[in-house]
């Protein structure tokens, strides 16, 4: 049994990790950090953890939690994470970052993006962007893992695939997206606000997106160049999910099912992975609430272009969930520990 510790666990990536972790027969939570909730007990604040997980919120202490955990997700705000994470590693704990700061191979794409320079690029160095399906075997070995955002698993895992096979014009990409309001956090923030979500939908941060960076990041590594790619995030009115429409246009004709094949062959040995049959496409619905992807097809002739949806539960394979199935892969549990999750179809 490891002993766990969430930093920044009131919030709803951080709680969602407190309710899978509290289901995890090898992982016993031992630590709940936070600031503005210190010595409140979290199933006060979230009454579904009563009888589950009562344990009181505690300040930060770093030696506290080194002599206490094995293991620590920090479910921090951009930026905090990397002021606080240096001292935790230091001290021989495994750590799984849920933030951005960790997620970049060169540091200054983050400095460009988050606009502030990195303040420990040493350490970013020794980090592991941490989507399982494709860096399985570099987890395994890590210490400090930089958990993917909800756009990028989404939007990476539809596109890997056809980006790193040859087919496609890898410069003809663009993600059209669609997040739940839990994807903006738990912070009281106006345009987040039901009255304002409710019955509407809106892009935001057209061209400027943070992590327009990181699925180029990681498709350019698919791809074996550099890929820059158009990508529009828009807020939808529902509280999960991410629901990516890819466009990409093809070299030479392909049909629907040549593509469902290639997928059904990168990722043949992916639990987690739905490819869907030509012909069929996949609905939040079908996945929300659990650690699935799922990934559908289309092929528009008249244009020689292929089309790709994805989606995920943002709070699970896009946050939470990846954070544990890290966790399983570092300490060599089955990787559907915690996460046998049927979705909620309803």
């Amino acid at each position: 049994m490891i002993k766990v510790g969430v930093l920044g666990a009131t919030g709803y990536a951080g709680i969602e990790t407190v309710r899978l972790l509290a289901g995890h027969k090898e992982a016993e939570i031992v630590r709940i950090v936070s600031h503005s909730y210190e010595g409140t007990k979290i199933s006060d604040l979230y009454p579904n953890l009563k009888g589950i997980c009562d344990i009181e919120c505690t300040g930060l202490d770093v030696d506290d939690i080194a002599e206490n955990c094995d293991v620590v997700f920090t479910a921090l705000p951009h930026g905090a994470s990397k002021e606080v994470i240096p001292a935790l590693y230091n001290k021989g704990l495994y750590v799984i970052d849920l933030s951005g700061d960790f997620r970049y191979d060169d540091p200054a794409v983050y400095e460009k993006w988050y606009g502030q320079p990195h303040s420990d690029p040493e350490l970013l160095e020794k980090a592991v962007y941490g989507l399982c399906e494709l860096y399985r075997d570099k987890i395994k070995g890590a210490r400090l893992i930089g958990n993917p955002g909800c756009y990028t698993t989404c939007s990476i895992m539809g596109l890997y695939p056809i980006v790193n096979s040859g087919y496609a014009d890898n410069h003809s990409i663009i993600i059209d997206a669609k997040s739940g309001v839990t994807g903006a956090g738990r912070g009281l923030n106006l345009p987040n606000m039901f009255c304002e979500c409710t019955e509407t939908m809106k892009a935001y941060k057209i061209a400027t997106h943070r992590h327009t960076s990181e699925i180029e990041q990681e498709l350019s590594h698919a791809a074996g160049e550099d890929i820059i790619l158009s990508f529009t995030p828009h807020l939808a009115p529902m509280k999960r999910g991410i629901f990516a429409t890819c466009y990409i246009n093809l070299k030479e004709e392909k049909s629907a099912e040549e593509l469902v094949e290639l997928y059904r062959n990168f990722y043949k040995d992916e639990k987690f992975v739905r490819v869907y049959d030509a012909g069929t496409l996949p609905e939040l619905k079908h996945i929300n609430g659990s650690n699935y992807v799922g990934i559908g097809i289309a092929v528009d002739k008249r244009l020689k272009r292929a089309i790709i949806i994805s989606c995920i539960d943002n709070l699970v394979k896009g946050a939470a969930g990846q954070a544990v199935q890290n966790m399983n892969i570092m300490f060599g549990f089955p990787e559907d520990t915690g996460l046998d999750l049927v979705p909620n179809y309803l």
